[in-house]
This record gives structure tokens, C-alpha cells and sequence, in this order.
């Protein structure tokens, strides 16, 4: 009897532990109607999703949230907004892998505006840094990057670095850009970024022509603020990275 009821006790308490680990796993994987008011606001790829991507979309960006480690460099906190919208950059690149978080980069530092680097001995709006698992942004070119839809902005660009590397790091994300695309984007960047050095290619800014990284955050760029544009005078480009990254902005452009 005894036996039977410390069993029984053990049974219960297990029960209650499971339902408040599950129970928290399943709050987080929501957002508040406040954070959904913060997407609402400022983020015009979340507000011209249709009403059903809106949720997946909503479900991403509180994952992605819950699973990074925020921190604060020359501010006092991280705040919610701030959490919702940088998410929401990840989630909006990644759009196209349901399965991909960026599961390296564990660590995102937020710095106010642009901070000086002791590794380059220069001052910085953003970076990725696989060793330290981070991602690093100053808040005030993140906000201006999608204020102002001209093709620079930071969170895609930074974001667009830490799809490159976390495609590459041995880990339960690794190898999910298709190699046929990937291979067939290698040679159209190798290209454009001749152009682009030669003066040929205009489109593109010239920063895009420092190495294939760099080109491929600057595409990105542009590809989701100036998607009509790019399409037009790059199709093919664009539609490679249309292909690669298994979405199409501009199909959110029509009626």
C-alpha cells in the first residue's frame, strides 16, 4: 500500500512538472497581442502576408525569440520591441526553411548605435561572429534599415551572413541550401561582382563586390526592399535567389 501510493505521489508530481515544462514550451511558441502589435506597426513584410502565413509567421518570430539570448552592450536592457523586430528580420530571411532557427547563433548583442571593434580596430553597425555564436547589431541602423526600404538594411544583411555560415556549421541545420541553386548562385555572383568592380553594374552597391558574402547580404537587401527592381534588371540573378531561398517578395506586391 505504501509502495503503491509513494508510486501514486511520484506519478502526480511527475505529471505536474511535465505539464509546466510542456506547459511554458507551448506559451512560448506564441506571441502577446503586444508583440503582434509591434509587427503590425513596423513591419510591412509581416502586415502584407496573407491572414494564415501571418500566424506561422507570428509562431517563428516567438521561437526564434525564445531560444536567443539577448544582450545588452551600452544599454540598459533588451527591450521587447526590440526582440520582436530583430526576430522578426530572422524569421522574415528564413521564411522559406520552417526548420531553421539559426540554432548557432545563440547570442544576439545589441548596441545602441555604431560601436567600436578591438578585432578590426574600427567602428561597426553589425557583424557575425560563428566563434562567439553571435550576431551583433547596433539598433539605430536595424530601425533605419526599415524605415528607409532603399536596399541597405542591416538586420537582412547580418541576418543573410548568419544563413551563409550556419548552412556550413555541422550541426542540425546544416546543408539545407539547395547545392543546385547554391552552385548555380556562386557563378551569377562571381559575375556581377566583376561588373561591379569594372563599373558596368550599378544596381548593386560596390561593397557588394568585396567577396561573395558580401554580395550575397547585399542581394538580399535588395531583393526583399527593392524586388520589382531587381527582377527587372537581374531576373535571372533573382530568380536564383528566389529559388534558394524558397520565397518570392514579390508575389506579396499584388493585389
Amino acid at each position: 500500500m505504501i509502495f503503491v501510493l509513494i508510486v501514486s505521489v511520484f506519478i502526480v508530481i511527475h505529471g505536474i512538472n511535465r505539464y509546466q515544462r510542456t506547459g511554458s514550451a507551448y506559451q512560448a511558441i506564441y506571441l502577446s497581442n503586444k508583440h503582434i502589435a509591434y509587427l503590425e506597426k513596423y513591419f510591412n513584410f509581416y502586415t502584407k502576408l496573407p491572414q494564415q502565413s501571418k500566424k506561422i509567421f507570428a509562431t517563428r518570430v516567438a521561437k526564434f525569440m525564445t531560444s536567443k539570448r539577448f544582450i545588452p552592450r551600452d544599454i540598459e536592457v533588451v527591450t521587447n520591441e526590440m526582440k520582436v523586430l530583430i526576430s522578426a528580420s530572422a524569421v522574415q530571411l528564413t521564411f522559406g526553411f520552417p526548420k531553421v532557427q539559426l540554432s548557432h547563433f545563440r547570442n544576439i548583442l545589441v548596441y545602441p548605435d555604431s560601436y567600436y571593434s578591438l578585432i578590426n580596430k574600427t567602428y561597426h553597425n553589425g557583424e557575425v561572429n560563428p566563434r562567439l555564436n553571435a550576431i551583433v547589431l547596433s539598433w539605430k541602423s536595424f530601425v533605419e534599415g526599415y524605415i528607409h526600404e532603399d536596399g541597405r538594411n542591416l538586420g537582412l544583411h547580418e541576418m543573410a551572413h548568419a544563413l551563409r555560415l550556419e548552412n556550413k556549421i555541422m550541426n542540425e541545420e546544416y546543408n539545407f541550401l539547395d547545392q543546385r541553386f547554391l552552385k548555380d548562385w556562386e557563378l551569377r555572383a562571381t559575375h556581377t561582382m566583376k561588373e561591379i568592380e569594372e563599373g558596368r553594374e550599378t544596381f548593386f552597391r560596390e561593397y557588394g563586390a568585396i567577396d561573395r558574402e558580401e554580395f550575397f547580404a547585399v542581394a538580399v537587401e535588395n531583393f526583399f526592399e527593392r524586388s520589382t527592381e531587381f527582377s527587372e534588371k537581374h531576373p535571372l540573378t533573382y530568380n536564383t535567389l528566389r529559388q534558394l531561398l524558397k520565397q518570392d517578395p514579390l508575389l506579396l506586391e499584388k493585389p
